[in-house]
């Protein structure tokens, strides 16, 4: 065989070896392409911590001393294709204010009194957690829309501080528990009003309480636009708009010195699943959020020991 075949054979030879090698020392030391897609953008976006993007100067309730921006109001109306106007948004607000407290009574934001969190999402990995004691023993509570505590004490716990909702997920309340308004519409306010007093007998995309049980004198309602900062902010505009857990995260961070998240993340079909049902539509995913970059800011803020985050032990979490 001629020699400078043999160079080229041996030349080939080596190159196909070492490209293989290559392969698979990088699929070994990498991430698969999948999880590698919920946090690579959003992790090179710049090098400071992510608790750099709390902005204690931003209000997380609404009160009657704050004016919303018309900018703000812009966003906060194409969440749920809102038509009304500005000055209906500001009537509903004045006539929310006739009922409930004006002065919200909510930790200061970012103060430097010692406060602890328990925020509780909803995963079914919360399922054989035992994590209730573990929920039970901060000082603060938050739980999220329907979740419900009977026959769930030992994974989700039994103390309720604050319950944050949005009138299709609304629940009852005992007295002692604040009832936590998250509006995404003209409409939630008014529901919020009549549900306290004649009822309300309107229509949205799934039936809604006519009325509800909660103390009245503990109900605060969350500013339209804390929730256009935590998309803006804390998911950079991704997704329609933030689910109303990572909104409650993200409150928690505002209001406590010490978080603990539970329950939350997709489960192994990347649908997000209640720990008190079986999903029927396995087809929804995460649907109008950002799930897979929320669960990054998630991950990316335990890293940085901004929060302790637990992830359950029903099975192994997918986004």
């Amino acid at each position: 065989m001629p020699f400078k075949l043999k160079v080229l054979i041996f030349w080939l030879s080596s190159t196909i070896f070492g490209v293989f090698l290559l392969s698979v020392f990088t699929d070994s030391v990498h991430p698969p392409a999948q999880s590698l897609r919920a946090s690579e953008t959003f992790l090179s976006e710049d090098n400071l911590t992510l608790i750099h993007r709390l902005n204690c100067s931003v209000e997380p309730l609404l009160s009657p001393k704050h004016n919303l921006s018309k900018e703000a109001f812009k966003w906060w109306k194409q969440l749920q294709l809102e038509r009304r106007s500005f000055v209906t948004y500001k009537a509903a607000v004045e006539k929310l204010f006739q009922i409930f407290p004006t002065g919200p009574d909510l930790p200061k934001p970012c103060s430097d009194t010692t406060k602890t969190c328990s925020v509780v999402g909803n995963s079914v990995n919360l399922k054989r957690s035992h994590y209730g004691p573990l929920i039970d023993s901060q000082d603060i509570v938050i739980r999220i829309n329907a979740a419900p505590i009977k026959s769930y004490e030992v994974d989700v716990g039994t103390k309720t501080t604050y319950h944050v909702m949005y009138p299709e997920s609304a629940r009852d309340l005992d007295n002692s528990t604040h009832l936590v308004l998250f509006p995404f519409k003209i409409q939630d306010l008014e529901w919020l009003v009549k549900a306290f007093t004649t009822g309300f007998y309107g229509m949205s995309y799934v039936r809604v309480k006519s009325k509800i049980k909660a103390n009245k004198d503990l109900v605060m309602v969350v500013n339209p636009a804390f929730m256009r900062y935590v998309h803006a902010v804390w998911l950079g505009n991704r997704g329609g708009y933030p689910s109303t857990g990572f909104m409650a995260l993200i409150l928690a961070l505002h209001i406590c010195n010490e978080v603990h998240v539970f329950g939350y993340g997709a489960d192994s079909e990347g649908n997000w699943s209640h720990y008190w049902e079986t999903l029927a539509n396995k087809n929804l995913k995460t649907g109008l959020h950002a799930g897979q970059h929320e669960y990054a800011v998630i991950e990316r803020l335990a890293d940085e020991k901004a929060i302790v985050f637990y992830k359950g032990w029903a099975f192994p979490l997918t986004v």
